[in-house]
């Protein structure tokens, strides 16, 4: 922090005024923020602004100075010839001890104040209410949503961040004697009602938003525990996304409709896989959604099995899905032929700078029995992909099959029947590039031998960046195929949300109801989420609401202290003057720019 001093002429008298400035980094570089004005009160000689400065940033962070050289003691603000007029009266009619004025009780309040106004929105204290809840169970859980949305941390140190916020100010509540204990049985009780929860609120942001249900994307993802978890049945090992392997964890399911919001979630066994779950999470949204008429459910080649997709016709809705490489095999002949492809360019999204332009060949195809659309699809980038893992994977097996061979001539590998299992497991490991190696061992010679098959090989290579798409209607055209499918981008965008600024992971809660009760106020705070980021798409503004909390961090909540001569005090509790920043952010999501009315107090001054 520093002292500026600026100057002002009107109507030919010049104003002069010293500012308390501290220098930020913005998007657009450093630039000069206003902490406080001093006014036109001279703070001493020039050489000790710097000093002074800095002991005011030391009062405004509440930090004691080790030394008694305070800037108090060493700079005297000197009072200028305009206060030689006489002391100057607040409009109360009091003289105002200015060199005592305080401000103390800086609380953050742009980021609150903004989550707040959100869940007002959503209509969450109603939906809560009609789920049964109190007013007191409304509060806690509009607490620990909003601390997942802006600074997520545990139920232990939940307490200490509700203190520093401005939620007291905001909620009009006192939260003293808030502590963990209190948060934990909250949760307790918020189990088991997730379901009703989310039919309610999903109904609520399908009028405010005017949302189609016409697409659902399901995707799966895992989050993992610290500890062992003993008392949770579901966390088990298992393939982890999170490349914890070490870590139990619990499998999260998510359905997100075509805008990216969220339909409904449940929490699976830490070892289920993908494909098992389809079944379960279409009963799952019968229950919350009811049924959907025409609605096409997309999932990825995981889940794409014939049993999958036959349970999904059953349930009512239609399916796309990635089909699995194998089954490119079938149209080799329409992939070979050069005529009828359409190329189609997606532009990147401006919040992604690495993103790529992507460019993708399309072309229309039908199954055999002609009760499919079928999309033929062809992407550079991809064929890059797919010649890297190859040959990543093939340096692999080549190495380990040469381990193999040299572990049999030494004679450490001596019974076939051991000889063919480590060879079986081989191909298992690597089941991408053992396809197109012979493998075969000479049980007289007692000697592996390993030989590429160069045909299908060939044939394979040619098909590197090539993948297809297929949905039960009959009459999508292949771009229609391609732009519905890569919407499943939108759920992975949403996990990574989940897990980055939101803190869904790891989980440190023990029982099963506490941890699905952790994923759901999880959930609970990217609806506000996406709330936010939609209002600032449909304006064409591509911002995250991890940049938009570090721009409202300093829109702040403070008590200003004027004692008077009289030996009173006059406290005044409001909030400081929004920035250009916050102005614009408030705009665009149609909230008030104050966030609370000025609070005035008269007590005696106590010394």
């Amino acid at each position: 922090m520093f002292i500026k001093r600026t100057k002002r002429t009107l109507r030919g008298k010049v104003y002069t005024n010293h500012l308390l400035v501290e220098s930020v980094a913005t998007e657009r570089g450093p630039r000069h923020r206003v902490v406080c004005s001093l006014g036109a009160l001279s703070p001493g000689p020039k050489a000790q602004w710097l000093k002074l400065a800095h002991h005011l940033q030391q009062s405004l962070s509440g930090q004691e100075s080790l030394l008694d050289d305070s800037p108090q003691k060493q700079v005297a603000l000197q009072k200028p010839e305009v206060v030689a007029r006489g002391p100057k009266k607040h409009r109360s009619g009091s003289d105002i001890d200015w060199d005592e004025v305080e401000v103390e009780k800086a609380r953050q309040a742009g980021a609150v104040h903004v989550g707040h106004q959100i869940w007002q929105r959503l209509g969450l204290d109603k939906i809560l209410a009609g789920a049964g809840f109190g007013r007191k169970t409304r509060i806690l859980t509009q607490i620990m949503t909003l601390n997942r949305l802006i600074e997520p941390c545990s139920e232990l140190a939940m307490s200490d961040w509700v203190r520093r916020s401005a939620l007291e100010d905001i909620l009009k509540e006192n939260f003293s004697q808030l502590n963990e204990d209190r948060l934990y049985r909250n949760m307790d009780r918020l189990y088991g009602k997730r379901g009703p929860i989310e039919a309610a609120l999903r109904e609520k942001e399908r009028t405010l938003f005017s949302l189609k249900e016409s697409i659902l994307l399901y995707d799966l993802t895992s989050t993992y525990f610290e500890g062992l978890c003993l008392s949770n049945a579901k966390a088990k090992r298992g393939y982890s996304r999170d490349s914890r392997p070490d870590c139990k964890q619990v499998v999260v399911g998510l359905v997100l409709d075509a805008d990216g919001f969220p339909k409904a979630h449940e929490i699976f066994a830490g070892n289920r896989s993908d494909s098992t779950t389809v079944a379960d999470m279409l009963g799952v949204l019968e229950k919350r959604l009811g049924k959907k008429k025409d609605a096409t459910v997309i999932v990825d080649r995981g889940m794409a099995n014939q049993e999958n997709l036959a349970t999904i016709r059953k349930a009512g809705y239609h399916w796309l899905v990635a089909a699995r490489q194998p089954e490119r095999v079938c149209y080799f002949e329409q992939f070979e032929d050069q005529a009828g492809w359409q190329e189609i360019v997606r532009e990147p999204s401006p919040r992604n700078e690495g993103q790529r332009k992507m460019r993708v060949l399309l072309k229309p195809a039908h199954s055999p029995d002609g009760s499919q659309s079928v999309a033929l699809c062809w992407s550079e980038g991809r064929t890059e992909k797919d010649r890297a893992i190859r040959q990543k994977q093939e340096i692999r097996f080549l190495a380990d099959t040469e381990k193999l061979r040299k572990r049999i001539v030494a004679g450490r590998l001596r019974t076939s029947a051991k000889i063919y299992e480590a060879m079986g497991r081989l191909k298992e490991r690597y089941p991408r590039v053992a396809r197109y190696y012979l493998m075969a061992y000479d049980e007289q010679q007692s000697e592996l031998s390993c030989r590429e098959d160069q045909q299908r090989k060939q044939k394979a290579e040619s098909l590197d960046g090539s993948y297809l798409l297929k949905s039960s209607h009959d009459d999508l055209s292949a771009e229609d195929i391609w732009r519905n499918y890569i919407l499943l981008t939108r759920v992975e965008a949403a996990f990574r949300s989940l897990k980055s600024p939101l803190c869904e992971r790891p989980i440190f809660h023990h029982l099963e109801r506490r941890v699905e009760t952790h994923i759901f106020l999880c959930v609970l705070a990217y609806h506000l989420l996406v709330c936010i980021e939609r209002a600032f798409l449909d304006q064409g503004i591509h911002t995250s609401w991890e940049t938009l909390r570090r721009q409202l961090s300093t829109h702040q909540v403070v008590t200003v202290r004027l004692p008077t001569a009289e030996d009173r005090v006059l406290t005044i509790r409001r909030d400081t003057r929004p920035e250009k920043i916050h102005t614009e952010i408030y705009r665009v999501l149609r909230v008030p720019e104050r966030i609370l009315a000025p609070i005035n107090r008269w007590t005696q001054n106590s010394h």
